[in-house]
């Protein structure tokens, strides 16, 4: 199966101001994230992308902007990889939100965490990686096993997306850091994903090229032996 890009969009103005924007309406990016986005072009050079599938939410949009433009792809708009319905929690203040009883439920057992008036955890994980498998075999299909794709999305949806793909139940998915415009890497096989990169803001690309032969379901017994010269 193909290689998947996981990418954080860059700094929004929310990130900065200590609100939960959720899916508010009109969240860009700052000044901060639009110096981050304009880098992606020159950090991802070498890596072939095939498929770029977007959340339908503002910030996304801008981070990926230029570097779409750049590689001439039409990104692919895909609800389930959108934000968190934080429902009666989106635009409060985290300071005030950590006294709620349910904030203690999202730290220690996010598996039950269900926000008043939106939606779960569980679901938020179960939507999304339905979203990235759907399109993994779409992208395999289509430009083949050793092809690479990439996903703009939001923290939470991305850890959930990596603690699925580590075998790591959803409770465990807050021990995972998942910075703005930081890069994860999944690559997925017939049997098993393999988690190459996790919340990787540098510019090394190698772990995100496609390998030379076709990918083994299997794992090598004492380690990888690492990027062959």
């Amino acid at each position: 199966m193909a290689t998947l890009i996981l990418l954080r969009h860059a700094r929004s103005a929310a990130n900065g101001s200590g609100v939960l924007a959720g899916r508010s309406p009109g969240v860009g990016l700052d000044t901060a994230g639009n110096a981050q986005a304009a880098g992606l072009t020159g950090r991802l050079a070498e890596v072939p992308i095939s498929s770029l599938v977007v959340s339908p939410l503002q910030r996304c949009g801008e981070t990926v902007r230029e570097f779409a433009a750049a590689r001439e792809l039409a990104p692919v708009v895909d609800e389930r990889l959108s934000e968190v319905d934080y429902g009666d929690w989106t635009g409060r203040k985290i300071s005030e939100l950590t006294a709620e009883p349910l904030w203690s439920v999202v730290q220690q057992h996010p598996s039950a965490a269900v926000f008043p008036g939106g939606e779960g955890l569980a679901h938020v994980q179960a939507r999304a990686v339905a979203a990235i498998r759907e399109h993994d075999a779409r992208v395999s299909a289509e430009f083949g096993a050793n092809a690479v794709w990439a996903v703009c999305s939001h923290g939470d949806v991305i850890k959930s997306v990596l603690a699925d793909a580590l075998g790591v139940h959803l409770d465990g998915f807050q021990r995972i850091v998942v910075d703005p415009c930081s890069i994860s890497v999944v690559r997925y096989t017939e049997t098993r994903p393999f988690v190459l990169k996790v919340n990787d803001t540098g510019s090394d690309v190698s772990g995100l090229l496609p390998p030379k032969e076709a990918a083994s379901s299997d794992a090598v017994v004492g380690g990888s032996t690492g990027a062959s010269a």
